[in-house]
């Protein structure tokens, strides 16, 4: 699932959830629900990963393996 692939991105970049948080301009509690699935993360959050993270939507929303 996406969320699995939050954490995996976060963690590879060796961040914290509040430092995603915070360049989402969202609090932390509600990005921590997004990486565990109990609410499902907004399009446009998802577009803001893909730029930060230098990736593809596809990727984050687990559709391709290939970042």
């Amino acid at each position: 699932m996406y969320y699995s692939r939050l954490k995996d991105l976060r963690e590879d970049n060796d961040l914290v959830q509040k430092q995603i948080a915070d360049v989402l301009g969202i609090d932390q509690r509600v990005y921590s629900n997004y990486e565990t699935g109990k609410r499902e993360i907004p399009t446009r959050l998802v577009v803001m990963l893909a730029k930060y993270y230098k990736t593809s939507t596809d990727y984050i929303l687990g559709l391709t393996d290939k970042p």
